[in-house]
């Protein structure tokens, strides 16, 4: 099965989403930047590495929000790993894709994803996944302040 990770990257609420191109696998379809995990790497590193190439950005790499497991036909299975990034250094570039978009998560649902992100799509445009930064602060908090058994 074929490892991905990919960026929920999170800016003012919106979250950034990325159009392949005409020439690539299922064409023209959206999805999170991110890329394969080459064999010995670590999930977190490939990503910091895809959206360097990608983007041309030094993401931090934030909590992992979801994991998810999806068979494109009987020998085409791919498990994803999304990770939210609320910083970053630089600027974002498109580098690859034919379009780049900040996009609020109730407009997800309006654009064509990847079948393996729908899942994920319909969690995030209903509000069952948060990636709000202030959120993600009260987490934290809550998570420190508990006593360690």
């Amino acid at each position: 099965m074929k490892q991905v990770v990919a960026a929920l990257i999170v800016r003012a609420n919106k979250i950034l989403i990325c159009q392949r191109t005409r020439h690539q696998t299922m064409p023209l379809k959206w999805e999170f930047p991110g890329g394969k995990i080459e064999p010995e790497e670590r999930p977190r590193a490939a990503l910091f590495r895809e959206l360097e190439e990608e983007l041309g950005i030094r993401a931090q790499i934030g909590p992992k929000i979801a994991a998810i497991r999806h068979h494109y036909g009987p020998k085409a299975a791919v498990e994803l790993h999304f990770y939210a990034v609320y910083r970053y250094a630089g600027r974002i570039q498109n580098r690859i894709f034919r379009d780049v978009r900040w996009v609020t998560p109730a407009q997800l649902c309006d654009y064509d994803f990847l079948e393996a992100d729908i899942s994920l799509i319909k969690d995030l445009a209903a509000g069952k996944i948060s990636l709000r930064v202030d959120s993600q602060k009260r987490k934290s908090r809550s998570a420190r302040s508990k006593p360690r058994p």
